[in-house]
């Protein structure tokens, strides 16, 4: 019954970690397409400006899905589930949390763009988003 488990869980990870590189690489494509389609359009160079800023959030939200893909499919699926230790639950703690913070804060400076081609204003919101990565980094250490 045990063994049975096993595979069951190892399939899901595996079906899991399939569908998250789809998804991310359908948002990556997509991503392309509006940058193509507002080059035929010839729109106006803020709006522009403002799919590809858009775009670049887009790709960024996908490489992160991706790399918790690569966490799932290395840890779950590659490894003996077995053999866990401190040392490794920390490590991957570690992994996660990096991760989470490099796509906060690279979400960050993309939306620091817009709001600064739109309103001076709005840079509030940026910058908590960036202090918030800080933060989690120095929580992590």
């Amino acid at each position: 019954m045990k063994t049975t488990f096993e595979k069951f869980s190892t399939f899901m990870y595996l079906s899991s970690t399939v569908l998250l590189g789809g998804i991310s690489l359908m948002i990556m494509l997509w991503a392309i397409y509006e940058i193509f389609v507002a080059l035929q359009h010839f729109s106006p160079h803020k709006e522009f400006i403002s799919i590809v800023l858009q775009s670049v959030g887009a790709v960024i939200v996908a490489v992160a899905i991706i790399d918790v893909a690569k966490y799932m499919i290395e840890e779950e699926v590659f490894r003996n589930k077995e053999l866990r230790d401190p040392k490794e639950a920390r490590e991957t703690l570690t992994k996660i949390t990096t991760i989470i913070s490099i796509a906060v804060s690279v979400e960050g400076i993309v939306y620091i763009f817009k709001a600064g081609a739109k309103d001076l204003s709005l840079l509030v919101y940026p910058s908590i988003l960036i202090l918030t990565a800080a933060l989690t980094m120095v929580g992590l250490g």
